[in-house]
């Protein structure tokens, strides 16, 4: 989940896109700014990382991790 204009944001989708690249794993970004739901769920905490629509963690990627979550 992120938001436009969110300098967290970027700085998170370019690791996420770094590491899920190197491990082959498929991802996607979300706007919370599109759906008044989502705003109102994770609105405070972006950037989040949801993994299988679970919430894995916010404000930063922790690498390893992450890592570890997604080789499971």
């Amino acid at each position: 989940m992120s938001r436009e204009g969110c300098h967290a944001c970027e700085d998170a989708i370019s690791d996420v896109r770094r590491i899920c690249g190197e491990l082959g794993v498929p991802w996607s970004v979300t706007d919370v700014d599109t759906d008044p739901e989502l705003r109102a769920e994770f609105g405070d905490q972006v950037p989040v990382i949801l993994i299988d629509g679970v919430e894995h963690g916010f404000w930063r990627v922790e690498e390893q991790r992450l890592r570890a979550a997604l080789a499971r």
